[in-house]
């Protein structure tokens, strides 16, 4: 089944404003064979990228120019595994993955820890044909750069990620990091940007330091201590969080790690999808 949630007659004719904003027209259950012939219709078909490209919009800008916008891209099982075997593959499904190459066909970067690239493999954001012409439109790179977040400087930079990008990756490190792994770092074709006067980086520095280079259409991928930080800083404005149908158990990390803040973090939903069991829900920042 193909949802946007709710879906029963009352909740599907609230207005936007009756629902603190989130978007909720649903479908409405119908009887008869045409009722009938809709429901199978829309189990047989998939969110299309044209869609899923609207759900996701970023915010319009306001009227003294686009300011960034930092939403996080994270999937989780019902108990709240945010990984199985230390990948977040395992728990994903095809719509979930169309949900990932839609975010980044939106986004100018795609911010990642270090501890992600090494676990999952991380290569180049790659063109997404269907994105292309609006990209082109927005003034967008063909292609989202990756911002790599580390204080170690321990990645190898041989790989793809590093010496063939589209777009040249970035790598968001301390004013103390060390002088020879930014050396190996900038003759590989990274871009070097100091984000934190130690050797970890200040998340509120390091969107600002992205927004000044026209990076303002921000994602996170995690991993969970990427994200944590940045909930902790109070510099996340929206979340875009898939509920897997699944059960783990075992003792993998939450979808955010780290200390815990003083106060909760109250986000308000935006929007809720809805296929093959997987829920998509889209939150953004009170």
């Amino acid at each position: 089944m193909r949802r946007l949630f709710p879906v029963t007659e009352e909740t599907a004719a609230r207005t936007p404003e009756a629902t603190g904003g989130a978007q909720v027209t649903g479908v409405r259950p119908s009887g008869g064979a045409e009722g009938a012939a809709g429901r199978a219709d829309l189990a047989d078909r998939e969110w299309s990228l044209d869609e899923l490209a609207s759900a996701y919009a970023y915010p319009e800008p306001p009227p003294g120019g686009r300011e960034p916008w930092l939403r996080a891209n994270m999937v989780s099982t019902l108990d709240g595994a945010a990984q199985h075997g230390g990948r977040s593959q395992p728990i994903s499904s095809d719509a979930d993955m169309r949900i990932f190459g839609t975010l980044r066909g939106l986004a100018d970067v795609v911010i990642v820890g270090a501890e992600t690239v090494r676990r999952e493999g991380y290569r180049p954001a790659r063109v997404r044909e269907a994105f292309a012409e609006a990209r082109r439109a927005a003034g967008q790179t063909p292609a989202s750069a990756v911002a790599v977040v580390s204080a170690s400087l321990d990645l190898d930079f041989s790989l793809p990620l590093f010496t063939s990008p589209l777009t040249p990756t970035l790598l968001l490190t301390g004013a103390a990091a060390a002088p020879d792994r930014v050396a190996t770092a900038e003759k590989a074709g990274v871009r070097v940007v100091i984000a934190g006067d130690g050797m970890g980086v200040d998340p509120a520095r390091a969107v600002r330091a992205l927004a000044d280079r026209g990076l303002t259409r921000l994602l996170t991928e995690g991993g969970p201590r990427i994200l944590g930080q940045l909930v902790a800083a109070d510099v996340l404005d929206e979340l875009c969080l898939t509920v897997s149908p699944m059960l783990t158990a075992g003792d993998a990390q939450r979808i955010a790690g780290g200390p815990s803040v003083p106060v909760p973090k109250r986000f308000e939903l935006a929007s809720l999808l809805e296929e093959a069991g997987f829920l998509f829900g889209r939150y953004r920042r009170t």
